[in-house]
């Protein structure tokens, strides 16, 4: 178990690498955003290539970031329900979903998005707008943004029995963790229940 503890810790460092620096293509959308719409009523002028950067640099963020997202634990979840129930039975709920649901449907995006962005790559494919740019650097971020996101998914599935097992601790502040005194009070109500 160690050596996939050892794995996992390298998947995070990678997708740490990238979500933190993936965040400086927000700064650069923005930027050329503001350029391109001072220029255009400025002076009156467009560019469709302006404008397909902005969409590509968004699509990237949002496919690179998305395996940190996941190891921030940040994706969207029902926290009214899991507030109700144990850390054990949250823990498993994770292990569950993230092996039947999402490591199947990262696999499978990862495979169909690798002919999809192959494809466009050896033909050179382009926008269909005038002065639009080439089409397989935002297809690459699709297949690059499947790819770690299945990686963290097998990190987390490693963490999640490793802390089931009582291997390792979950890491502090993570939404696994409740605050002392709601788990404190879901223990008490099992007490009470038993």
């Amino acid at each position: 178990m160690q050596s996939l503890l050892t794995l996992s810790r390298a998947i995070d460092r990678i997708n740490e690498f990238f979500g933190r620096n993936v965040a400086w293509l927000v700064l650069a959308a923005v930027l050329i955003s503001a350029g391109n719409a001072t220029i255009r009523k400025m002076f009156d002028m467009s560019s469709n290539a302006w404008l397909e950067v902005q969409w590509y640099l968004f699509g990237a963020v949002f496919m690179l970031a998305a395996g940190y997202t996941l190891r921030k634990n940040e994706h969207v979840r029902i926290d009214v329900l899991a507030g109700n129930l144990s850390k054990k039975t949250r823990d498993w709920i994770d292990l569950v979903g993230h092996f039947i649901f999402l490591l199947p449907f990262c696999i499978m995006m990862t495979y169909l998005a690798w002919p999809f962005f192959w494809r466009s790559f050896l033909s050179g494919e382009m926008s269909s707008n005038a002065g639009g740019l080439i089409i397989w650097p935002a297809k690459a971020s699709v297949l690059l943004g499947f790819i770690l996101l299945t990686t963290q998914a097998v990190s987390e599935i490693i963490k999640r029995i490793a802390i089931i097992r009582g291997l390792i601790e979950d890491e502090p502040g993570s939404r696994h963790d409740l605050p002392p005194q709601v788990e404190a009070g879901l223990e008490m109500k099992g007490d009470r229940d038993a």
